[in-house]
């Protein structure tokens, strides 16, 4: 009987710790993540980002991946940079067909000024190796990456090398090749996010340029939010505006869509109220300040749901959907300070 029990107790705790994530060899920010199952193994991975340093020097090109259910993180080879960039930031990240593929990012220049990476590459979580494929027509960071039916990538806004940009970049794994599909309707933005479930996609805030006349530019929060419905076609989107939840935009938030309680959803968390290039100190020279808001969209009723908060974090940029519970994995917290703490975000809906 006692040695039954102990066999039940063990597999109990196998169980528990199959679904825990450990934390992060090293704290990380800006980082990219995106997690896959094939073959029964769900593979999670985070790339590229910044240190807890903060400088232009704590860029890198590392790569760790875990095994859910297995001990620990291993390091992969380092992401390849034609340009021979020693790291980077802001990159975009998305499974697709049982692998990871990895677009953009930035770095710093040593007068400051953000590069755009230009080129694009597929991960195979099996082999551990990387595919170069075709470079992005416009290079974007800060931009978001969505996934559709398992063969499509779109690149929304983000930054490229001099502005923002308002495109909808295409990938088409089947054919390996690039295209334009409907513009983002809205100012164009960096540091925006956003989500997809079936047919909609839904993005929100970031920070637009603006350049007034005979003074030197600034960077402005939008406070709007875009939902796009894909044609028959991906290349067509047919784009309305939907209310704002708040009012207040928030930068770099962590996005994913998803379902809860039976609803099909886009889920916000975090973020900053103020933009900022990478240290977590604003364009006036102030610390910012993560956010422990949670925004959630429902697609299936096509409105804004009252959620509670969450556990503050901002410069996450990537919400995690591993097995029905979402994470952020590295980013900021209080006090500027870069984690390597995979933090668990239960969404609690209150009362409409």
């Amino acid at each position: 009987m006692l040695l039954k029990s102990l066999s039940c107790l063990s597999l109990l705790m196998a169980t528990a710790s199959s679904i825990a994530i450990p934390d992060l060899p090293e704290p990380v920010s800006n980082n990219s993540a995106a997690s896959t199952t094939v073959r029964g193994k769900t593979y999670i991975v985070s790339a590229l980002g910044i240190g807890p340093g903060k400088q232009s020097n704590d860029l890198h090109n590392k790569v760790w991946m875990h095994t859910l259910g297995e001990f620990g993180w291993s390091e992969l080879p380092t992401v390849p940079s034609q340009q021979r960039l020693t790291g980077r930031a802001g990159a975009s990240m998305v499974a697709l067909n049982n692998n990871f593929f990895l677009f953009g990012g930035f770095t710093l220049n040593p007068d400051g000024s953000k590069q755009t990476a230009a080129d694009s590459y597929r991960l195979d979580p099996v082999t551990q190796r990387y595919t170069r494929i075709n470079d992005m027509p416009v290079p974007v960071d800060d931009a978001v990456a969505l996934p559709y039916q398992n063969r499509y990538i779109y690149l929304a806004s983000g930054w490229s090398d001099h502005g923002n940009v308002n495109l909808m970049q295409l990938f088409d794994n089947f054919t390996q090749r690039w295209s334009q599909a409907t513009p983002y309707p809205g100012k164009p933005v960096s540091g925006l996010a956003g989500g997809i479930v079936g047919n909609t996609l839904l993005l929100c805030d970031g920070v637009a340029v603006e350049y007034p006349a005979a003074k030197p530019r600034t960077f402005v929060m939008e406070p709007a939010c875009w939902q796009g419905i894909i044609d028959t076609k991906p290349n067509e989107i047919a784009w309305q505006q939907i209310p704002h939840p708040t009012g207040n935009p928030r930068f770099r938030m962590a996005a994913t869509g998803t379902e809860l309680n039976g609803e099909q959803v886009i889920v916000f968390v975090g973020g900053s109220q103020t933009p900022y290039i990478f240290n977590a100190i604003n364009f006036q020279g102030r610390p910012v300040t993560p956010s422990s808001e949670v925004w959630v969209y429902s697609v299936t009723r096509q409105q804004w749901r009252t959620a509670a908060q969450s556990s503050a974090i901002m410069d996450s940029r990537t919400l995690l959907d591993i097995e029905g519970t979402l994470y952020t994995l590295g980013g900021m917290i209080a006090d500027q300070q870069v984690t390597n703490k995979p933090i668990k975000h239960q969404i609690q809906l209150l009362p409409d």
